[in-house]
């Protein structure tokens, strides 16, 4: 077991030096940090001016001089004279310790500053989300494998269908306009101002994010359940006098939960993505609208935290998961 714990744990290490890697490079190689700090000062042949070259000297912003002093500051600071593997080695050994640098546009603030404030109603928005989602998946899964091929069970497959079909943009414009601004029972916006507020501000982008989500469940409870149901030991149980509802939640239902646990883990990415829309629809001062923001204003250092942030969640989040199997399924222990 513990063989197994130590793999995962460098799997997991390994993952993210690749995701942090990919990122980093790809954001240092798409476009130029420098113009996006220094704008058109980054387009001075600074070497050309050093040597004296009068046409150089004449675009450097008039022949001023100190503009390639601001350009050599501005390297220096950012590490833009280095090569780009020790830049990203530096990065990473400062990542490690939450110093992320500070933002291109934000006249030198630090990103971890600026992502951990926004990180909570994120984290509140997508936590609020999964319980929506399990809430309703796990209920209306077991009603549906107890009700198999019924009426109620068909409609409920179609209603599930729906909501897979339906964006989550799209159904937050609809609720949006329905709940909060035609009926005006949730507010438009985020509201921070007291622990209810905040519930009610959620709710509806919650709902956004976690229908898709709890009809996904629902669907692959249900399967799960139908077979589980047909098990020996299920029959069994039924043979002792043991109540339906007993059988279905004590002895049936964790065993059909394998299946909804590994999705749980892979829809993490999808519910991280699905925030990023949501908390524009919302007005949710998030970290998914602060990557938008940042990507628009080519903000290199917030959308690489951003990606770390996201990436670590994820692969934390599954590996959590792969424990999990071995609650759910003491066979998986061994594996």
């Amino acid at each position: 077991m513990k063989a197994l714990l130590l793999r995962r744990v460098a799997l997991l290490v390994a993952v993210l030096l690749a995701v942090t890697f990919l990122a980093f490079g790809a954001m240092n190689t798409l476009g130029d940090p420098l113009f996006n700090i220094v704008g058109p000062l980054a387009e001075i042949d600074c070497d050309a001016v050093a040597r004296g070259d009068a046409e150089a000297t004449s675009s450097a912003l008039d022949g001023n001089r100190t503009d390639c002093e601001i350009i050599a500051e501005v390297r220096s600071e950012f590490r833009l004279d280095e090569p780009l593997l020790k830049r990203y080695v530096l990065w990473l050994g400062d990542a490690v310790r939450g110093d992320f640098g500070t933002s291109f546009q934000s006249e030198g603030v630090p990103v971890s500053e600026i992502l951990m404030d926004k990180l909570p109603a994120s984290i509140k928005l997508m936590v609020y989300a999964e319980v929506i989602a399990l809430g309703l998946a796990i209920p209306l899964g077991v009603y549906g494998a107890y009700r198999a091929n019924r009426r109620a069970d068909r409609v409920l497959s179609v209603v599930s269908m729906a909501a897979l079909a339906m964006p989550s943009f799209a159904l937050g414009v609809i609720l949006l306009y329905l709940f909060g601004l035609k009926v005006g029972l949730f507010p438009s916006s985020y509201d921070s101002s007291s622990l209810w507020g905040e519930l009610r501000s959620l709710f509806l982008p919650a709902l956004t994010l976690g229908s898709g989500l709890a009809a996904g469940y629902q669907r692959l409870l249900r399967t799960d359940l139908i077979t589980t149901l047909q098990e020996d030991f299920v029959h069994m149980a039924r043979a002792k006098g043991m109540t339906n509802r007993h059988i279905l939640f004590r002895h049936a239902l964790r065993p059909s939960l394998f299946s909804v646990v590994t999705v749980f883990g892979v829809q993490t990415g999808a519910l991280i993505g699905g925030s990023l829309v949501v908390e524009q629809i919302y007005l949710i001062p998030g970290v998914g609208r602060e990557l938008v923001a940042a990507v628009a204003r080519d903000d290199f250092p917030v959308v690489l935290a951003g990606v770390v942030i996201v990436a670590t969640a994820f692969v934390i989040i599954n590996f959590a998961v792969d424990l999990l199997y071995g609650w759910l399924d003491p066979r998986v222990r061994t594996q």
